[in-house]
């Protein structure tokens, strides 16, 4: 596997495990974690909170989604080292063969009489 893909990888991991932490400090309807941290609340006033962390959760979504298109391109498109290209163009090229003339088959009804003694 490519060295940069795996650091690309553990880089959305990361920021995905952030953005659960970040998403669960949020205030909801209700009252969330946010509202626990009242130090914060005092300094910097209820809404700024809930501002500087909206913030951030579309910051690491946005860095996500653009980590996660920059890794599609770095995947090894030919891993296995087999490619079947040249056999499917050539495929056209080749004739077909069909049977000259029909298969000699035995009719069904025959079949039984054979077998019986």
């Amino acid at each position: 596997m490519n060295v940069v893909f795996t650091i690309l990888i553990v880089l959305i991991i990361l920021a995905s495990l952030l953005l659960i932490l970040v998403v669960l400090l949020q205030n909801g309807k209700g009252e969330g974690l946010a509202s626990n941290f009242v130090a914060g609340n005092q300094t910097f006033g209820v809404r700024q909170t809930a501002d500087i962390l909206e913030k951030i959760t579309w910051g690491l979504v946005a860095f996500i989604l653009v980590v996660s298109v920059i890794s599609s391109f770095t995947v090894n498109r030919n891993v296995s080292g087999v490619d079947i290209t040249d056999q499917i163009e050539n495929v056209e090229d080749q004739p077909m063969a069909f049977p000259s003339s029909p298969v000699d088959m035995a009719s069904p009804e025959a079949a039984p009489a054979e077998n019986a003694e």
